[in-house]
């Protein structure tokens, strides 16, 4: 018997197509939630194999560039090791690269995203 797949996505601003069906026809069960801080709270009782989160630059954090560090802290020091893919918009990419450099565990897809490459890191792990 396969061991239940968990994914949680964090949603907050949206704007792209829905995933979840392509997440549930992978075999996850699917936690969503719509606020980074929900997020961090519910990793304390939700497990997740993969975690699929956006990229929003915030110019006002003086010592961050979005709330996905949080999430990258709380996950450490949770010592849970999720998958992270994260999209981003291509105008933030100089931001989302200073990201990249200190969490090269982040699997990275640019707006728009496609969904079969999506499916093929949720399968594999990465891209071909």
């Amino acid at each position: 018997m396969q061991k239940a797949k968990n994914l949680l996505a964090i949603i907050e601003v949206g704007g792209y197509p829905d995933f979840i069906p392509l997440y549930k026809s992978l075999g996850y069960c699917v936690e969503v939630v719509h606020h980074m801080r929900k997020a961090m709270s519910t990793l304390k009782k939700f497990t997740p194999d993969v975690i699929v989160t956006e990229f929003n630059f915030q110019s006002d954090f003086r010592d961050r560039t979005s709330s996905v560090e949080s999430l990258l802290a709380t996950v450490q020091r949770l010592k849970i090791e999720p998958r992270i893919v994260v999209f981003f918009e291509k105008e933030y990419a100089p931001q989302f690269e200073r990201l990249l450099a200190t969490a090269p565990e982040i699997q990275p897809m640019q707006f728009p995203v496609d969904e079969a490459n999506l499916k093929q890191i949720l399968e594999n792990g990465q891209l071909s």
